[in-house]
Order: C-alpha cells, then structure tokens, then sequence
C-alpha cells in the first residue's frame, strides 16, 4: 500500500485564476506531434488545485501533486510555488 501513495502524478504549470476560494486553476502545456503533418502542436490542460493559503497567485509558476477528490473536479493539492510571476512581482514593488 505504501508503494502507491508515492507514485503521485506531479503537474507542472502556470496559474491563470485565483478567484475561487482556497482554489487555483492552473494551465499545464504540452507538445503533441500531429499526425498528418508531422509538426509539434501545443495542447492544454487546466486543472482545479486545492490552495489551502491562497499563497498563489495569477501568473506563478506551480507544483500540483495529485490527491484524493476534494470536490467534483478538485483532484490536485499545491505543493509548492516554483517561481513568482511578473504581476506577483509588480505589486510588491509598487506596495514598497
């Protein structure tokens, strides 16, 4: 039992909404080749994270790890926040 609990999927990306409450919404990218013309397209993912803090914001760079349901399409907890984003760091240096 213990193997499984450590085999969490972990998704990387980048918030596009903090509105919710304790919740984040966060766009993960990925190449995929097409299959008729051979060339390398970008598909996107959005997912709901749990955010117990509200310590992201628009614009982070994130770590989800996968948990159990929280909601009907809750299923990822934050983990840790990569790098700030250029908003996040616009409004610290106007507050200074």
């Amino acid at each position: 039992m213990s193997e499984t609990r450590n085999n969490r999927k972990t998704v990387v990306g980048v918030v596009t909404s903090d509105k919710m409450a304790k919740t984040i919404t966060v766009k993960s990218e990925r190449l995929v080749m097409h299959p008729t013309f051979r060339k390398y397209v970008k598909r996107y993912t959005t997912y709901k994270a749990h955010d117990e803090n509200s310590d992201a914001k628009v614009g982070d760079y994130v770590e989800l790890t996968e948990c159990r349901p929280l909601s009907k399409s809750k299923f990822f907890r934050l983990t840790r926040i990569i790098r700030r984003g250029k908003a996040f760091q616009a409004a610290q240096g106007a507050e200074s």
